[in-house]
């Protein structure tokens, strides 16, 4: 059964609007066809028994997985990584890099620029090297740099189009200057990775920045006297906050603080993982560093520093609602809708409609993935599919 009139049936399927507890979806090629409640049309059924049916995941923020990394420069460790997470549910993918010189930064694009024109990746994120050393967490120090403009355009060009998103400490010299030109450019500036005062994060709002890098981790933590990145990023209408939904990075109780407070149209789930990820512990390298892998947990050798993740998104969509308690339709806007929007790219997927790709998850009664669908084909096949 691979994409041609296939209909899901007897399944909850959250729809924009809300949820169809017996609903069901109908799927011609790669688009969503129809979707309703009721007698299904014609077709091929499949009967998911009650089964949660939601939009396929959207990591705008993932560094690499199944041992594969996007900052290797190898395309074949970078389709090891999008299917490794495929599998996971995320259907749409960007390529995190970290911070590097400016030349092998472009090495790395370049490797990336097929995946991103064949449509495997949605496109590129650089994080960094405009970050402070100061909160500069897995990141090599001795690589990072003030956003010259000159330096800022190179990369761009090197991009090709394909950088979606760059993250940067706003107080470094011409940091400010930096976010105009990315956001003319038609490139989401994102504040991570800084020690930056309320009232520098509050001017790279105004200039432009509008996601907030893995809120509360590579940043001056919240005080009540000076709110930092946190109080202003987290209180901004204007800003989505990335979240790392793996109950290490941020306690489940502020998970459900910050995810409230900036509500559906602001949350952005992430995985911010590394080649680690479904794969087991040991030794492995994100960018320049060395990382230890113990219990799934990624740290530094030498500071014990957390270095990203190995979660994945159906991991982070679970968490979400039975850890940190909220709702699935926050879950569902975290993890597909919200993303989808912020990367320009919902009208093409992040929601169960008419019209789109067939991009969906199924999940059982624990919110664990049973099946993968995308772009109409089946990633991960449920039980009792030929």
């Amino acid at each position: 059964m691979n994409g041609t009139d296939i209909v899901l049936t007897g399944a909850r399927v959250h729809c924009p609007d809300g949820t169809l507890d017996t609903g069901w979806l109908s799927v011609s090629g790669e688009r969503i066809s129809a979707v309703g409640t009721g007698t299904p049309p014609a077709g091929e059924h499949l009967d998911l028994a009650g089964a949660h049916v939601v939009p396929g995941f959207v990591d705008m923020h993932c560094h690499g997985g199944g041992g594969g990394s996007f900052t290797s420069a190898d395309p074949d460790e970078a389709h090891t990584a999008i299917e490794t997470h495929r599998r996971h549910g995320t259907t749409s993918l960007v390529a995190s890099l970290v911070s590097a010189t400016p030349d092998v930064i472009a090495d790395q694009l370049a490797a990336l620029q097929d995946l991103v024109t064949d449509g495997d990746l949605v496109g590129t994120h650089l994080e960094g090297p405009f970050i402070a050393e100061a909160r500069c967490g897995a990141h090599d120090p001795a690589v990072l740099r003030e956003p010259d403009p000159a330096v800022v355009e190179s990369l761009l060009d090197a991009g090709h189009g394909t950088i979606r998103m760059v993250t940067l400490a706003p107080e470094l010299t011409g940091g400010i200057k930096a976010v105009r030109a990315l956001v003319e450019s038609g490139v989401i500036a994102a504040i991570g990775h800084t020690d930056a005062v309320g009232e520098q994060v509050r001017a790279a709002v105004d200039a432009g920045a509008t996601v907030a890098t893995h809120l509360f981790n590579g940043m001056r933590p919240l005080h009540h006297r000076e709110p930092g990145p946190v109080g202003v990023l987290l209180d901004d209408e204007r800003v989505s906050v990335e979240l790392i939904c793996d109950l290490v990075h941020v306690h489940p109780d502020v998970l459900r603080l910050a995810a409230r407070h900036a509500g559906r149209s602001r949350t952005v789930l992430v995985t911010d993982a590394m080649s680690a990820t479904d794969v087991a512990d040991g030794r492995y390298r994100l960018g320049n560093l060395d990382v230890d892998v113990a219990g799934g947990v990624a740290t530094l050798p030498d500071s014990g520093a957390l270095a990203g993740s190995t979660l994945t998104m159906d991991a982070a969509f679970r968490n979400l609602v039975l850890d940190a308690g909220l709702d699935i339709a926050d879950a569902v806007a975290a993890t597909a809708t919200h993303p989808a929007a912020l990367l320009g790219i919902d009208t093409e997927t992040g929601s169960l409609r008419p019209g789109l790709l067939a991009d969906l998850v199924v999940l059982d009664d624990d919110l664990r993935l049973t099946g993968v669908l995308r772009r109409g084909s089946w990633v991960v096949t449920p039980p009792g599919v030929v």
